[in-house]
């Protein structure tokens, strides 16, 4: 199975912004679409994208975190892995938009000082939605910019 990569802006990102510039340095074949539209305008362009085609490890930001879990509940077996960076798993209402739990592997990162997406709903959302989870509390802010170098991008998305 091939191993695509692809990256998933925020609300206001883009597929220039920092963090796809950052990871470009490591990884020039990542895949960063724009996503424009609402939320469920996004989650039709990601699924354009994506279309049938298997191996996926996605990077999400924000809300591109949610589009990314979102996907993975739903088509598990297209995703190989997941990278969430503040994920905006707080804004979606479980009971509205029910989701299966997916066994994904899933890495998320969400700062302490983060006063966009709040930390513990976070939490709550992705430990029910992802038996296999590590989920790391760091000192920082919702963007995460000044933390990408500390991460161990090869451990977590292969060299």
């Amino acid at each position: 199975m091939t191993n695509r990569l692809l990256f998933i802006h925020g609300l206001d990102g883009s597929s220039q912004g920092f963090k796809v510039q950052y990871l470009r340095q490591f990884y020039p074949d990542l895949l960063a679409p724009d996503f424009p539209g609402d939320f469920w305008q996004r989650m039709a362009r990601l699924e354009q994208v994506i279309g049938d085609t298997t191996g996926w490890t996605m990077v999400g930001s924000s809300m591109g975190g949610l589009m990314a879990a979102v996907f993975a509940c739903r088509r598990p077996g297209q995703v190989t892995k997941l990278v969430l960076l503040a994920p905006a798993l707080a804004f979606i209402d479980l009971a509205q938009t029910p989701l299966p739990p997916s066994d994904v592997p899933v890495v998320v990162y969400h700062g302490r000082q983060d006063d966009v997406v709040p930390l513990e709903k976070t939490r709550q959302v992705a430990e029910q939605l992802f038996p296999n989870l590590d989920f790391h509390v760091v000192e920082a802010t919702h963007d995460l910019n000044p933390l990408l170098p500390s991460i161990d991008w090869p451990a977590l998305l292969g060299d």
